[in-house]
Order: structure tokens, then sequence, then C-alpha cells
């Protein structure tokens, strides 16, 4: 599990996963939410808020967008695990480091 804080108008950015599903949880905020089977045609697009979740299926590419003017707070399960047990990134941009896309 991810837990985020994106920062207003901030977003995690167009990626996909290979390896697995995603299920995204929104505890507080205002969220756009994009994804297709290719980056270039997002043929899903929809705003979520507080307590919404949204499952971004292995394959899809995506992105969450903050769209408030508050800091948007979700949390994130993947299937299997992305990331190994005791994993901490404490900022986007260490998180962005260890990680390749």
């Amino acid at each position: 599990m991810t837990v985020m804080s994106i920062k207003p108008r901030g977003e995690i950015g167009l990626e996909k996963h290979d390896k697995g599903d995603q299920f995204i949880r929104v505890e507080k905020g205002k969220a756009r939410v994009v994804m297709g089977k290719s980056k270039d045609k997002m043929t899903f697009d929809k705003r979520i808020s507080d307590d919404w979740a949204i499952f971004i299926p292995e394959g899809f590419w995506h992105n969450i967008i903050n769209e408030g003017d508050k800091p948007l707070k979700v949390y994130v399960i993947y299937g299997p695990p992305e990331h190994p047990a005791g994993t901490l990134h404490k900022t986007f941009e260490e998180s962005e480091a260890a990680h390749s896309h």
C-alpha cells in the first residue's frame, strides 16, 4: 500500500503498471482520473472526491490530477505489491528516483 499527499494542481504523472492492478481511494480532496489502453487516447475521464475509489487495470495508462486548492490525500493498494515491505519515500521525488517506469 502507498499513501500519497498530492499538492494542489499537482499530479502523479502519466504512468502504466504492467505487473498488476491498482485500487486507489480518495480520503480527502478533489481529483480528476484519466485512463486508457494507449497513452495517446484516454478513454476514461472522471472527477472524483472524498470517499471515492477507482480501479486501474494492469496495463492501462493513467494519471490522477489534484483539481482542488488543498492537498489530495489518497492511498493505493497494488496487486501484487509494487514495493518491497518496509519501503518508505518521504517525497514524490524520492519515489520517482527509486522507481523505474
